[in-house]
């Protein structure tokens, strides 16, 4: 089979499209890079799910957790506590079989069971609590000035918040929060060990670079493969989010650095 069969084949196998049945002799460099790319369209669908519905969830859990009413503080710094304090691979076992005992009792949310749904919303929890505690950070770092400032001028409730507080929490927290969205991306390799059961074919891209270690005996070809796509998505990721942090903080002075010279370099 060429390499442009084995694309045709095999690129959107993950999803259920495309030949079923694996390769399992004279595997070539061709259908590993294929199989584990094609494995990656779930990490990435995690990835960006968890990280677009934490973004928001773990704002408004840092906002609850500096709230006064402890009826709205509380049940923040616990969610925040459990999440951060327990493995997030304990985590997903815990998930699936509490979600399997609701599909049980409520049949009509038998699709927490799978990947798609039940594993995201792992990840969805966990990226937030962890983000709620850098937000958290960030807000109580912003400086009393900004704050006396906005009062100066008369800015009160959701107007200080949004010309005041927000910008200056998002620009301390930025950051941190990059860091955060690359590890719970790196995260999503935990889905494959975890029990969710993928969508009409297993293949994520662990699953996949698994598979040609088992098959090929010879490990140093499709974990690198592997590593290789984690860091195109890595360097993807701060990239993205450099350039949003350059916007939040483009009112800032920026720094400029002297280039050495060249023939002083040489000549020295």
């Amino acid at each position: 089979m060429s390499c442009s069969e084995t694309l045709a084949s095999y690129a959107f196998r993950s999803l259920g499209y495309g030949e079923r049945r694996l390769p399992t002799t004279e595997i070539t460099l061709c259908d590993q890079v294929t199989l584990i790319g094609s494995g990656m369209i779930w990490n990435i669908y995690f990835g960006i799910l968890a990280i677009l519905l934490g973004f928001f969830t773990s704002q408004a859990l840092a906002l609850a957790k500096t709230s006064s009413n402890p009826l709205i503080r509380k049940p923040a710094e616990w969610f925040i506590f459990v999440f951060r304090g327990s493995p997030l691979f304990i985590q997903f076992f815990f998930a699936y079989f509490l979600f399997l005992t609701i599909k049980q009792s409520v049949p009509m949310l038998s699709n927490l069971t799978n990947a798609w749904l039940g594993a995201a919303i792992v990840l969805w929890f966990n990226t937030t609590a962890y983000s709620a505690e850098i937000f958290y950070g960030a807000l109580m770092a912003i400086p009393k000035g900004d704050l006396e400032a906005a009062d100066a001028y008369g800015f009160t409730g959701f107007k200080r918040f949004r010309r005041i507080v927000w910008p200056t929490m998002m620009r301390l927290a930025w950051p941190a929060y990059t860091n955060e969205a690359i590890f719970i991306f790196h995260s999503t390799t935990l889905v494959f060990l975890s029990g969710f059961p993928a969508l009409q074919q297993k293949g994520d891209a662990l699953y996949y670079a698994s598979y040609f270690a088992d098959k090929t005996f010879n490990p140093f070809i499709p974990y690198p493969i592997l590593a290789g796509y984690f860091v195109v998505a890595t360097l993807c990721i701060i990239t993205i989010y450099g350039l949003i942090g350059k916007r939040l903080n483009r009112h800032l002075p920026q720094p400029r650095q002297k280039r050495p010279r060249m023939l002083a370099q040489i000549f020295r």
